[in-house]
């Protein structure tokens, strides 16, 4: 009897550790299957907020964090490179160097000024990286608080043309004094995707960029199926609505939150290329693409197009613009934008 026992009461303890072994095997497996997201804000890029995040798993983290630092250093790589304003950068020399003197191009900004010279031809000259003497006239007209003559705004119109820049593979030339470049509507675009797949090849399992509102994002979320982007509402600090992406790019320009003001008139940032003067086609443009760089050049592009610009937006690209409709905005979107798009309720 007493044997019997004492093999029952081993029994038990053996069934004991098996069971205790199995739990912590199941703890341990969702552990290793959960998703964890890093995310840093850093500070001083492009003149604006930033926020990168990587959702991995935990045995990944070492290789997330790396992949956070690494997607910062590309962005503050490619703005100190091509920065309009920074002296020192590659085009800040373009812009003061005589003409006829060549500057030799690296690969990023070849890779950026290609671009540029392919969107100018694409939207029909309406995203236009020339227009900084344009750009320079209106912002020392808000300084002065008084608005350009049409002499100033036909002078800056003459020197802000492609048919002044020499462009070729490896080097650009001003053809003529006073010829000027901004990359300010491209560079965050291509910086943003070039973070990105730093961030793809370090091999997490999703991540967002992003600069300023302007974002891209793969993979997986932190929560849900869906990366949730909230569209806001110019007339107020509320939002319009949400839009539900797997990855992509979304771009948000507008007079509400980046805008000039001469005499109480406040009008947008935006320059229209065709006539010298602030665009005022749309309040609002927010561009969902599968490239930041694509999103950025069209969500400048509509903003001077208003919706006729809507019919020339490339497949794959989508867009919802807030118009003045008498006192109050109305939405224009393409045709699939209500595919990613839920109207706010509240």
């Amino acid at each position: 009897m007493i044997h019997n026992h004492t093999a029952r009461y081993a029994l038990l303890i053996i069934s004991s550790i098996v069971v205790s072994i199995a739990l912590w095997q199941t703890r341990s497996e969702r552990d290793a299957l959960r998703f964890i997201t890093l995310t840093s804000e850093p500070a001083g890029i492009m003149g604006t907020t930033c926020q990168i995040a990587v959702v991995t798993r935990p045995v990944d983290e070492k290789r997330a964090e790396e992949a956070l630092a690494d997607a910062e250093s590309i962005l503050r790589g490619i703005e100190l490179e091509v920065s309009s304003w920074l002296n020192s950068s590659l085009i800040g020399r373009f812009n003061m160097a005589p003409a006829g003197e060549a500057i030799k191009l690296s690969d990023i900004s070849s890779a950026i000024l290609h671009h540029a010279q392919a969107a100018y031809l694409e939207t029909d000259g309406t995203f236009d990286i020339t227009v900084r003497p344009l750009i320079l006239l209106w912002r020392e007209s808000v300084q002065a608080q008084r608005f350009p003559t049409p002499e100033e705004i036909t002078r800056a119109r003459g020197t802000s043309s492609w048919d002044l820049i020499d462009l070729r593979p490896d080097e650009i030339a001003r053809r003529s004094d006073g010829v000027e470049v901004d990359l300010g509507g491209i560079a965050k675009g291509y910086a943003i995707d070039r973070a990105i797949e730093v961030m793809r090849s370090a091999g997490v399992a999703g991540g967002l960029v992003d600069v300023g509102g302007d974002l891209r994002v793969f993979g997986q979320p932190p929560d849900g199926h869906s990366w949730p982007v909230e569209i806001h509402d110019p007339a107020d600090s509320g939002i319009v609505g949400r839009l539900s992406i797997e990855s992509g790019a979304v771009c948000t320009s507008g007079d509400y939150s980046r805008f000039n003001e001469i005499g109480g008139e406040r009008f947008s940032h935006i320059i229209d290329p065709r006539t010298g003067r602030p665009a005022e086609s749309a309040v609002s443009v927010t561009v969902l693409a599968p490239s930041a760089l694509q999103a950025d050049i069209w969500a400048t592009a509509l903003s001077v197009l208003g919706p006729d610009g809507i019919e020339s937006l490339p497949e794959g690209i989508e867009a919802m613009l807030l118009v003045h409709d008498g006192m109050a905005l109305a939405r224009v979107s393409s045709a699939g934008f209500h595919l990613y798009f839920s109207r706010n309720q509240h």
